[in-house]
């Protein structure tokens, strides 16, 4: 019972020292191999004053030849020493690089893996931040302090061996009077972890709220409104709550540090006085004592070294627990361990079957009961107020959720039995909360289908039909144009011109499928004209969504569906729905009184 706290402390050594190898094996040689240089020759240099010191105290021994070729050891000892030190903190350097950017790796490919749900989740968001602050040098750590522990083992037994060939008991105290710094240092680590555990939402929210206030998003709002000092004081109040808990965690480290540390002292000056005692009764040489004195205060040091180092391990096993936490999860949308081929050509007939989905932490369901099937080749519209499931459809046709209850069939096939990877290669879509990527004109369009980047023609054919065209013309050095202002020559767009960018990105794919969420939302009348017209280009053989609050822009669909409180109301042609007098009849006349009184 009592080794079960270690075991996965242990285990989570072992992974760090599997991880470090991997990413590092040449560096973590040569790290490991000069430390243990740098452990043993210090042991010599010491051995090498106490007969420097013997053979000048004893004048009839006295030989400048000798005496001569010691120092000349010693100080050879010494500038090699110096030398190595040097040299292990370049490879220190080398090896921390290195594991840097591999756990980097680690944490990018397993964010990546992840599904949509787990980022909408706070506790997963409070884990990934552990993970992301903690591991990309924590691993390191752990191994800089095994093979330190290892140094501090080979230079103390070394000075064990010599000051038991003295005196055993003074070896012995000189353990007891260290040992309560490593009790009090295992405690404060427990302690410091589940402290940042504890800090860690509020961290979080800190970082958010400096955000608001530095970056560029909300920049605009924060002078309109005069948020700035209400924001800041927001801030200042959470940093100052985890200030004092940081602070009283430092008191108390502070206040048993003083006093077990002051023991220890005590302890060596103890020693001191037995020594000094033993070379007046002359039991033992000058050199002796100055040698065992050297010996016990070295022998402290390495102690307090070697005690730091295991706590060093404990501590950083602690911190990575979240890292491999991370590392553990598995996607809930899962892959068909043996997916069939998708149908080619693929006809894009969508069929929902009694679909239901809730969100992992709400209350009620998004979507209840949708029976929906859309025709391959066919136009389809999908409307309704804010909050009745229309985008979180659309993340079930893509596969960023799988349905609760029932299932999604694409020419017959269940989403399910499809690679996820290939099946989401057929759809373009533009999201309302499109991607504004800080990067050139021609890869912001060329990201959506990477394989274009090299094809200049696809890239101003796709600007083209978005009616970006005209204004990466005007840029000034056209599709080379870096978009946004974060760094250095950017140019910022409108929101409009941003998502003709993102129309552009869709209709990069050779998709067999098109989806639009509001895509003229920020557009104005003529644009949006221009844009229902090549949408209408885009959607021709293929099979095509449109998700729009502006009912005039969804009369050219084949059909609407009305979504209201996840169920599907009503749906029909136009014309079908404007004479059924139900919800998209009561919308779409309250649109129509808005722009006859405007």
């Amino acid at each position: 019972m009592l080794n079960r706290p270690w075991q996965p402390r242990l285990w989570q050594l072992r992974r760090s020292v599997q991880l470090v190898w991997q990413s590092s094996p040449g560096s973590t040689l040569a790290h490991a191999g000069l430390m243990f240089l740098v452990g043993l020759l210090p042991v010599a240099g010491l051995y090498l004053i106490k007969l420097i010191i013997d053979r000048v105290t004893v004048p009839q021994e006295a030989d400048w030849e000798s005496l001569a070729g010691m120092l000349a050891a010693a100080a050879g000892i010494a500038v090699l020493t110096d030398w190595l030190r040097a040299l292990d903190a370049h490879v220190s350097e080398i090896q921390s690089q290195q594991v840097t950017d591999y756990v980097q790796g680690l944490l990018h490919k397993q964010a990546i893996r992840l599904d949509l749900g787990y980022y909408e989740n706070p506790d997963f968001q409070d884990n990934l931040h552990r993970a992301q602050t903690e591991a990309p040098y924590r691993p390191a750590m752990i191994v800089d302090r095994l093979i330190g522990l290892l140094q501090n083992s080979v230079s103390l037994g070394a000075i064990a061996l010599l000051l038991l060939a003295f005196h055993w008991e003074l070896t012995l105290g000189l353990f007891l009077f260290m040992l309560p710094i490593l009790f009090f240092r295992l405690r404060h680590a427990r302690r410091q972890h589940r402290n940042w555990q504890n800090w860690t939402a509020g961290q979080r929210q800190a970082n958010y709220l400096s955000q608001l206030l530095n970056f560029q998003d909300h920049a605009k709002e924060v002078r309109l409104f005069g948020l700035g000092e209400h924001l800041h004081q927001r801030f200042m109040q959470l940093r100052e709550s985890i200030r004092r808990d940081r602070l009283t965690l430092s008191r108390h480290r502070a206040m048993g540090e003083a006093l077990t540390l002051g023991c220890a002292s005590l302890g060596v000056y103890g020693a001191l006085a037995f020594l000094a005692y033993q070379t007046l009764i002359r039991t033992i040489s000058v050199g002796d004592m100055v040698v065992y004195y050297q010996a016990l205060q070295r022998g402290q040091m390495l102690l307090r070294e070697l005690f730091s180092n295991a706590t060093g391990l404990y501590e950083n096993s602690l911190f990575l627990s979240n890292f491999y936490d991370f590392l553990l999860l598995e996607p809930k949308v899962r892959e068909a361990v043996d997916p069939r081929p998708l149908p080619c050509p693929l006809r894009g007939e969508i069929r929902f079957e009694k679909v239901r989905f809730d969100y992992p932490h709400g209350s009620r369901p998004v979507l209840e009961s949708i029976d929906l099937t859309i025709g391959g080749g066919e136009t389809v519209a999908l409307v309704g107020k804010n909050g009745a499931g229309k985008t979180t459809l659309i993340k079930l046709l893509c596969r960023l959720y799988d349905p609760t209850e029932g299932c999604i069939r694409v020419d017959g096939i269940d989403l399910r039995d499809l690679s996820g990877e290939q099946w989401r290669r057929q759809i373009g879509v533009v999201f309302q909360d499109f991607g504004r990527y800080h990067f050139t004109a021609r890869e912001n369009i060329g990201i959506g289908d990477l394989s274009a980047l090299d094809s200049p023609e696809r890239i101003e054919q796709a600007a083209h039909l978005s009616g970006a065209a005209g204004m990466i013309a005007g840029l000034p050095r056209g599709y080379d144009t870096q978009l946004g202002t974060l760094f250095a020559g950017g140019e910022d767009l409108s929101i409009g011109q941003w998502q003709q960018v993102a129309i552009a990105r869709a209709a990069l794919r050779s998709a067999g499928i098109i989806i639009l969420d509001e895509p003229t939302s920020a557009l104005d009348p003529e644009a949006e004209s221009q844009v229902l017209e090549r949408f209408r280009q885009l959607a021709e053989g293929r099979t095509a969504i449109l998700i729009s609050h502006r009912l005039s822009t969804v009369s050219l669909a084949d059909r609407i569906f009305v979504l209201d409180e996840g169920r599907i109301s009503e749906f029909g042609t136009h014309e079908e729905l404007l004479r059924r007098q139900g919800i998209y009849a009561e919308m779409f006349h309250v649109q129509a009184r808005h722009y006859q009184t405007a």
